[in-house]
């Protein structure tokens, strides 16, 4: 499923609305890494794929800025074991 999917650069936040529930990745930009820091998707709307949607958004932004994807978000660190890709 896709999602409309909205950068709140100021706010180092990815956010979408699913069903009037808000989900959202926070991330920081150091050196030249992206690191996904916390993943956040209401049980309403778990199950979805909400959060691998934004994770994957966060990261192909990474990518388009040459920078490094990196995970302290437990959900973030397994979902870059999945999408070695996302590494090289």
């Amino acid at each position: 499923m896709e999602y409309e999917i909205t950068h709140l650069p100021e706010m180092n936040k990815f956010v979408t609305e699913v069903d009037g529930e808000t989900a959202y990745v926070e991330y920081t930009i150091y050196e030249n890494y992206l690191n996904i820091a916390h993943t956040y998707v209401p049980r309403e709307i778990g199950g979805r794929g909400v959060a691998a949607a934004l994770v994957e958004a966060t990261y192909k932004y990474a990518l388009e800025k040459e920078l490094k994807p990196q995970a302290t978000c437990s959900y973030a660190v397994l979902w870059l074991r999945r999408h070695p890709e996302f590494m090289e």
